[in-house]
Order: C-alpha cells, then structure tokens, then sequence
C-alpha cells in the first residue's frame, strides 16, 4: 500500500530541497540539488532560473514515478525579495535578478521624491528602504531603464508563485511574498499602495490568492492538490503558530536573527523603521511585526578574531560552555575600555562593541567569547523589546544557531525574567509550514502535538550589571 504524502519544493539561495511529508508530518524522503549563478546583463550575479526551472520540473517527475508514495499535494516555499518576469506563455523574459543588486541612487531618489519622502511610504508600506530588496522597487526600474523588457512581461511572479506555476500552470500572486518589504503593500488601507496602479504595474501583477488555496492538477494519470506557494519567512512561523495558541515571539537566528512577533499588530513608527523593523503577512493575512539584527554575521566575523588571537581552531566556540563565574568576572571587571555603551541603543543598530574590543585585554578565548555573546545579547534585547511593546507575550522561542548557544540562552532568559525562554527546534520549518498550509485540503488526521522540540532556559542570573541596555 502506498503511504500518503505532501510534497514540498523548498527553494534556498544556496540549496534546492525536495520534501516529502507523511500524515504525521514526519520526512520520508529528501531530495537536494545545487548549480552554479549565472549573471544578469550588467554583469551583477543572480540565479540562474533556467537551471531552477528544469531542477523542479526533473525531480517532480522524479518522485511521481516512485511506487511507494502516493503524492497527494505539492506545494512550495523559497526565498523572498525576487521576481521571475514571464512572457504570455509563462517563460521567463529576463533575468531572475539578485535582491543583493546595487539600485541606482538617482532612480531610488525619483521615486520617493514622487511617492511622498522615504520616511512616509517606508511607514506605509513597512518597508525599510533596502533597494533591490524591496522587489517592488526592480519592476520599477525595469519601466525607467528597459521599457522594451518591461513591455514583454505578461507577469511579475514572486519566486515561490513562479515554481508554482510550472506545476499548476496558473498565474497568480500571494499575500505572503506581496507583505514582505515589497514596497507593494499599503498596511494603512490593506491593499496595494497607490503607486502601483499609478505606475501602470497593477496589469503586470497576477491576481491574488489565499496562501492556503489549492487548485487540482491532472499529473502522471492522478490528480493531486497544487498550493500556490509561501515565502520562506512566512512559512518557518507556521509550525508555531499551530502548536501555539498564547501569545510568544519568535526568534529566528541565522545570519540574521528575527524576531517575529504574529500577536503585535500596531502600526510601524518611523522610529521603529529607523531600527529595522517590518512588517509581513501570513498566509492568513494577519500582519507580522518583524525586527532585525545581523547577529550571525557579527558572530561569524567575531570568532574569525577570536580563533586567530588566541589560535584555536574556527569551530572552537561549540566547546565553550556557560560559565556564571566567567559572566560574574565580567561583570566586575566591566572591559568597556571608554567605550559608550548607550551606543547600541541609538539607531541604526551599529556593529556589537565587541569589535572594538581589545582581545588582549581577556585570559583566555573561553572568557573574551563570554563578553562577545554578552554584547550580541545586549543588542538582541534593544530589537526583541521593539516588536514585544504594544502586545501580552509571555514566551520567547528561538530557533536556529543560537538556539544551541548555552551562553546565549542563559543570558536571554536573564535579561527577559518575566519571559519563559525556550531554545526550539523544528525539522526543516520552511518546508514543514508549507505542508501545514494546506493540511486541510489534503490530509484528515489532526496535527500531531510534537513538531517542535523545546528546552526550557530559567536563569539564574540577573540583567543588572550586565551592560544591558533596555529600549525605553
């Protein structure tokens, strides 16, 4: 007998996945791919969407043709901040442009200029002003710079709707990727901002869809359910928000750490903008209030420097375990070094001090890696307490790296005392949210109560004298 499955594409920068789910939610099969970028036509890299085109189509077919599966729904979750531009038959027409590309300052200044200031329509539209990130802002500068490009697009397709589309052939736009720092979105009004249809981009913009509609695909002589496809962040939040009915905040740690907040729904202030902060949509159309730090990244950097002063090898840190003699020492010894603390409350959200630390200035790596999680924690308190004002939360998960980082954790739950700390994990939650998704149209069986591993943090520590600054 066959056993039921979902399957998801699950679409990185990095690694192309394939998912199948069974009725428990359990993984029965993984699939992954990599291939080279390719360039655009000014020489900037982006992915090569003729490769990801044939990836999905090829390993689709792939796990069709297994006998053991009986692949009853297929859905989709990538990354965000990317449109693939299609002609009238659904090829793609130009390239499937980088978020990271360069955006020309003269373009970016026409546009706010005529859409009311930066300040303004960031607030509207919870956008921070982050150029191609804003992919709003790329079929903008396609109608300025290549209106002969521009006059071939049938539709701009968020990523995940375009890999949709090679598998329900239908065109259509989802909430989840229109919500997300798009500069689409008027949060004001709840639809699309006024400049979209001023600018001619409405027509080039598929028809919107619930995150959670299916369509039925004749595929292989069976007919299955076909999901319309979720932006990544959007997705990831999913397995909590159907574990968890009280309020919480989640932390997403990686390069960046998120903290997502799906129970705040206070408009953006310019002040919150200045730090960072967004706004996206679930699926559900609920807002999300998001802020950002580029924590793992500074950590990465950090334990470069660590490594090579006190000359350990680069993954030395993962044997560093939490010592509350070491956080008392610091405490004590205070190594600020003349430097201003109240700097990492002021917006933007600067660099940890701690890299302007002088290393030689600690014993030993065990005592300088301390003080680095110590300042990385400082900041994380000043972006957490952004989206946690105006709402009743009463837990903080976090998932990702730092998640695993004893020290990290023990001083979280000390500078949030109130707060029930927990270190969560999720098997592969991108994926697994997409599946939830769309769980009632494909499976009957109730979702089952442990897809996510906790552990609980009740620290003993205290926050003062921590060099914590709290956002006031």
């Amino acid at each position: 007998m066959k056993t039921p499955v979902c399957a998801v594409l699950d679409i990185g920068k990095t690694n192309k996945k394939l998912f199948l789910f069974d009725e428990n939610y359990r993984i029965v099969l993984e699939n992954s791919g990599q291939f080279p970028e390719t360039t655009d036509e000014d020489g900037d890299p982006c992915e090569d969407v003729s490769l990801l085109t044939e990836w999905v189509i090829q390993s689709l077919q792939n796990i069709l043709a297994l006998e053991e599966y009986d692949v009853k729904a297929i859905n989709f979750s990538t990354y965000g901040a990317s449109f693939v531009h299609v002609g009238e038959d659904g090829t793609p027409v130009a390239p499937l442009y980088n978020y990271l590309k360069p955006y020309p300052e003269t373009l970016k200044k026409q546009f706010y200029d005529t859409y009311g200031g930066e300040q303004e329509f960031s607030r509207k539209t919870a956008s921070p002003i982050l150029g191609s990130l804003n992919s709003g802002m790329i079929i903008y500068r396609l109608k300025y710079e290549n209106p002969e490009l521009f006059a071939q697009i049938k539709y701009s397709l968020h990523l995940p709707q375009y890999v949709a589309s090679l598998v329900s052939g239908q065109f259509a736009s989802d909430i989840t990727s229109i919500g997300c720092h798009t500069n689409l979105w008027d949060f004001d009004i709840n639809e699309y901002h006024a400049w979209v249809t001023q600018e001619q981009i409405m027509d080039k913009l598929a028809p919107t869809h619930p995150g959670d509609l299916v369509t039925t695909q004749s595929m292989n002589g069976q007919k299955r359910l076909v999901g319309v496809g979720l932006h990544d962040s959007s997705a990831a939040l999913i397995p909590y928000l159907v574990s968890f009915q009280e309020p919480f905040v989640l932390i997403s740690t990686g390069t960046w750490c998120i903290s997502l907040n799906p129970f705040n729904h206070t408009p953006l202030t310019n002040e919150e903008l200045q730090y960072d902060c967004l706004c996206f949509m679930q699926y559900n159309r609920k807002p999300v209030k998001a802020s950002r730090l580029f924590a793992g990244y500074e950590h990465e950097q950090q334990t470069k420097r660590l490594s090579a002063h006190f000359e350990k090898e680069a993954n030395y840190y993962k044997t560093v375990a939490f010592d509350n003699t070491i956080i008392n020492q610091l405490k004590s010894d205070k190594k600020t070094d003349g430097i201003d603390f109240e700097q990492l409350s002021k917006p933007p959200m600067p660099k940890t001090l701690f890299g302007y630390r002088d290393l030689a200035g600690f014993d030993s790596y065990e005592q300088a890696y301390h003080q680095l999680i110590l300042d990385i924690v400082s900041q994380q308190i000043v972006s957490t307490g952004l989206v946690l004002t105006g709402s009743s939360v009463k837990r903080i998960f976090v998932d990702g790296g730092f998640g695993k980082n004893p020290i990290y954790m023990n001083l979280l739950a000390a500078a949030f005392p109130e707060m029930e700390i927990f270190a969560a994990s999720v098997a592969q939650a991108t994926s697994l949210g997409a599946a939830l998704s769309i769980h009632r149209h494909w499976n009957n069986k109730t979702l089952p109560p442990d897809l996510i591993d906790l552990r609980f943090y009740n620290s003993h520590l205290t926050p003062d004298g921590l060099g914590f600054v709290k956002n006031s």
